[in-house]
């Protein structure tokens, strides 16, 4: 599983705020075909959003966590009934990841001022 550091998880936060689910996990849970079908949306896309139907909030993060593990992807966020993974593509490479904004060359922005902007 890869690790972002919380600069990369608030840039990829921002992107994925727009995105729309690719992929839905049903009643029948994480199956074979559906991880199949994470794993060619994030060759595509890189950064994509799941919509799982369960309403237990425990089998939701085990889910995430066999995602990311199988795939080597990193877990982005997980908000209510939606997740958001990221696996970086060399050959595709959409996605380029932001620094944080420096502060009149003194330390990073905090995420209030961040937000204020």
């Amino acid at each position: 599983m890869l690790s972002l550091t919380v600069s990369e998880r608030l840039d990829l936060k921002g992107r994925a705020q727009a995105l729309k689910p690719t992929v839905m996990i049903g009643n029948a849970g994480l199956t074979e075909s559906v991880l199949k079908e994470i794993a060619l949306t994030l060759k595509i896309h890189e950064l994509i959003k799941i919509r799982i139907l369960s309403d237990d909030r425990a089998q939701r993060e085990a889910m995430l966590e066999a995602i990311c593990t199988q795939l080597n992807a990193a877990p982005v966020q997980h908000i209510g009934k939606t997740l958001v993974v990221y696996q970086p593509n060399p050959d595709a490479h959409k996605i380029e990841i932001r620094k944080m904004p420096r502060h009149k060359g003194k330390k990073p922005l905090t995420k209030k001022q961040l937000g204020s902007r």
